[in-house]
């Protein structure tokens, strides 16, 4: 009884999310017809922005004072400090375990002081001049409209990162903010947002976008020199119908060794789960949104698995096929049975399936790091010299 009194709230709470993002889709996506804006094209950035900062020194590659802000959860400093490290001096502004925004006294007073102290570090190291651009991984969670305004207003370039635009572009509302980018993205000088179709809804609420996917560290994810000793994996949470789709596939015979908060396994470490990646034939992933049909985003597992020389096998996405070749550089399915087929195939082709694995390794370490991402990123903000 309780079981399906569960599976009907689950039920109930996926129908109302649709809803709701639906509903929000169709209301950009309105607005940007009817006001005929424009996704800024990427030359049109770099004009901008020369315009925007016309007294900004270009720097070189290794002499720019950075400012990072944002929290570690499991693979933010692993993957974005080192990248970013390689264009200069790092200043990492993480307000963890000081304060806790998922406590009970985030919006009572600890998010106002959090807030206090970032714009405090801004200013000390402006009155120092030694900040030439700040990169953010913040949200409306996390900080006031107002702080964003304070920290964009010294004239250094300030450019924000979210990857859940998808789901939580507006997301809950508290107090009547907003939890996601829309209410602070137009303080940014630059959002980078890693859904496409997130575009026309920072255009709407008056921001500067650009689209970039995830990336992937290549110092951490590499490939290990292991013996492939695991058929089937898949590293993640467990939630949604991932518990479901392993289930089925141990039904048709398919062993499947998952990894992660949830399952018995547990999760886990970065080195091991890199390993893991070696270690398995096929590595399984899943690309929907919190279990809506039809709706797929960017995972940093696209990029990870592949960069870290792995079979990757996941779900089909239009966004992920511009940035590896089906079939090619990796595999993907669009239901079940099409999963199933394609596990039965690889692991009887140990050819293919190798040949697959290069080239998605090649792909990943020549066009999707973080270095690259960043790279793009500072020089049309104009600090960076370009090669």
């Amino acid at each position: 009884m309780f079981d399906s009194l569960k599976k009907l709230r689950r039920k109930l709470r996926i129908k109302k999310n649709v809803e709701r993002l639906f509903k929000e889709n169709e209301y950009y996506h309105s607005l940007f017809a009817k006001r005929e804006l424009r996704v800024p094209l990427e030359a049109e950035l770099f004009d901008y922005f020369r315009k925007l900062f016309p007294l900004i020194e270009k720097k070189s590659k290794g002499q720019l004072r950075i400012l990072a802000v944002f929290p570690h959860y499991n693979w933010e400093r692993d993957a974005l400090l080192p990248s970013l490290r390689r264009f200069g001096e790092v200043t990492h502004y993480d307000w963890q375990p000081k304060y806790d925004h998922q406590g009970k006294d985030w919006l009572s007073g600890q998010k106002q002081r959090m807030n206090s102290e970032l714009i405090g570090l801004v200013n000390d190291l402006v009155q120092k001049g030694a900040v030439d651009v700040i990169f953010t991984y913040l949200s409306g969670e996390l900080v006031f409209p107002e702080t964003v305004q304070e920290i964009a207003s010294h004239g250094i370039p300030v450019v924000n990162m979210f990857l859940n635009d998808k789901e939580i572009f507006v997301g809950k509302k508290k107090k009547d903010a907003a939890q996601g980018m829309r209410d602070i993205c137009r303080h940014f000088h630059l959002c980078w947002t890693s859904t496409e179709d997130a575009l026309e809804k920072y255009c709407v609420e008056g921001a500067t976008p650009i689209y970039l996917p995830e990336g992937a560290n290549p110092e951490v994810h590499r490939p290990y020199d292991v013996e492939q000793d695991t058929d089937v994996s898949f590293v993640g949470q467990c939630y949604g119908v991932r518990p479901m789709v392993a289930g089925m596939l141990q039904e048709r015979g398919i062993a499947v060794s998952c990894y992660g908060y949830g399952w018995p396994n547990g999760p886990l470490s970065t080195e091991e789960m890199v390993k893991m990646y070696s270690r398995s034939k096929i590595n399984v992933g899943f690309g929907g949104v919190d279990n809506l049909k039809e709706m797929y985003c960017l995972k940093g597992r696209d990029f990870e698995v592949p960069m870290s020389g792995g079979f990757y096998l996941t779900e089909d996405n239009d966004e992920l096929a511009r940035c590896f070749v089906p079939g090619k550089e990796i595999a993907t399915y669009r239901d079940f049975e099409e999963l199933v087929s394609k596990v039965s195939y690889y692991l009887k082709h140990d050819e293919e399936r190798e040949e697959i694995r290069r080239r998605g390794y090649e792909r990943a370490l020549a066009e999707h790091t973080w270095e690259k991402r960043f790279e793009k990123v500072f020089t049309i903000l104009g600090v960076l010299k370009a090669d």
